[in-house]
C-alpha cells in the first residue's frame, strides 16, 4: 500500500514504543525495507533521560540496515508509550525526534495510534492493545478518541502485568486458604522458584523490585495454569477480556458510531497471542449491544506507524 500522494521511492519510518521494547519500520513504495527492536523508550517507567540515545541508537540501526541516513527519510510516526499523560513532558518528548532526524518532518503520538493504523489500516475503527498495558484508540468520521491507559496503578486492567497481577493474589488467596488451591499455585511457585510461600514476598517485591515487565510476564503462568484447568485462572482470563471488550465500547460510544451500523475492531499486543483470551474476548464483543466486526491486525504496530508515516507526508503535500 502506498498512500495517495506520497513519491515513489520515498522512504518513511514508524516507530512503536512499547513498554518493554521499541520496534522501528522502514517502508518504501509501501513495502518493509528494514526492521529493528530496540529497548523501551517508556519514560514513565525508565526515565525521560533514556528516550533521545535510545530513539538515536534505534533509527541509526534501522536506516543502516536499510542502507540510509536518518536524514534521508521522507517523514516518520513516533509513537511513544504514555505520550499526552504527562502534560509538562508532552512539548519535550516531541522535540526528541527533531534532534535525532535532523529534520522536523515527523509527527509524534501516544504508541496505541501506532497499533490502530497498523491492525486497520488507518481506517475507521477501533484498536484494542493488551501488552504490557491495556490501552484503546479509535477514529471515526475525523475524530479521535482514546480510553484506558492509566497504567497499572490506576488502571491498564486486562493487559499482561493486571493479569499477572491478579494470579499473584490468587496465588496468595490459595496459599493461605481463602481459595482452594489449583494448578496455577503450583505453577507461579515454580516460575518464581520458591519453596516457602511467603518467599513471593521478597522474589516480587525486593529481588524483582517490583519490575512491571518480570510482573507482567507472569501472565505466561497464568495463561497455561488456565489451560491446565485452574478455574480460578480461567476466571481471570474471562475478566481480562470483558475488561478489553469495555475498552473497545467506551472507545465506540465517545465517537458517536451510528446505531446498527458495524464497528471494525481490531487488536495487538503479546496477551492476544493467547488462545484462552482471544476467545473470550471475542465472546465478549459477541455479547455487547454494539455490533462489532472483529477483524485480524492488517500490518504489525510498527509497520502501520511507517504507513501512517507516508500518509500524514501526503496530507502535508495536499496543504
Amino acid at each position: 500500500m502506498v498512500a495517495a500522494g506520497s513519491s515513489a521511492g520515498e522512504v518513511y519510518l514508524g516507530v512503536d514504543g512499547g513498554g518493554t521494547k521499541t520496534a522501528y519500520c522502514l517502508i518504501s513504495d509501501g513495502v518493509p525495507i528494514a526492521h529493528f527492536r530496540g529497548e523501551s523508550i517508556h519514560y514513565l517507567t525508565r526515565g525521560m533521560h533514556v528516550v533521545e540515545p535510545a530513539l538515536r541508537l534505534g533509527i541509526g540501526e534501522v536506516c543502516s540496515v536499510a542502507g540510509i541516513e536518518p536524514g534521508d527519510i521522507a517523514h516518520a510516526f513516533i509513537g511513544i508509550p504514555a505520550l499526552g499523560e504527562v502534560r509538562d513532558a508532552i512539548a519535550v518528548l516531541e522535540a526528541i525526534p527533531g534532534r535525532v532526524l535532523g529534520h522536523d518532518r515527523y509527527a509524534c503520538g501516544n504508541d496505541v495510534v501506532c497499533g490502530w493504523a497498523g491492525s486497520l489500516g488507518g481506517a475507521d475503527g477501533v484498536h484494542v492493545v493488551s501488552g504490557t498495558g491495556s490501552i484503546s484508540y479509535g477514529q471515526y468520521a475525523g475524530q479521535d478518541a482514546r480510553a484506558g491507559g492509566w497504567g497499572e496503578l490506576l488502571g491498564d486492567e486486562g493487559s499482561g502485568y493486571w493479569v499477572a497481577r491478579q494470579g499473584l493474589n490468587a496465588f496468595t488467596r490459595m496459599s493461605d486458604g481463602r481459595l482452594p488451591r489449583g494448578p496455577l499455585h503450583e505453577r507461579l511457585a515454580a516460575e518464581l522458584g520458591i519453596d516457602d510461600d511467603f518467599d513471593v514476598v521478597d522474589v516480587v517485591l525486593n529481588q524483582w523490585g517490583e519490575e512491571r515487565a518480570r510482573i507482567a510476564a507472569l501472565s505466561v503462568t497464568v495463561v497455561a495454569a488456565a489451560e491446565a484447568g485452574d478455574p480460578v485462572a480461567a476466571q481471570i482470563l474471562q475478566a481480562a477480556a470483558q475488561e478489553l471488550a469495555r475498552l473497545a465500547d467506551a472507545i465506540a460510544a465517545r465517537l458517536d458510531w451510528p446505531a446498527g451500523d458495524q464497528v471494525p475492531v481490531s487488536y495487538s499486543g503479546g496477551m492476544f497471542n493467547a488462545t484462552r483470551l482471544f476467545d473470550e474476548f471475542e465472546a465478549a464483543l459477541a455479547a455487547s449491544p454494539i455490533a462489532y466486526d472483529l477483524r485480524t491486525p492488517a500490518y504489525p504496530p510498527d509497520e502501520g506507524a511507517a504507513h501512517y508515516a507516508a500518509r500524514l507526508a501526503a496530507r502535508t503535500a495536499r496543504g
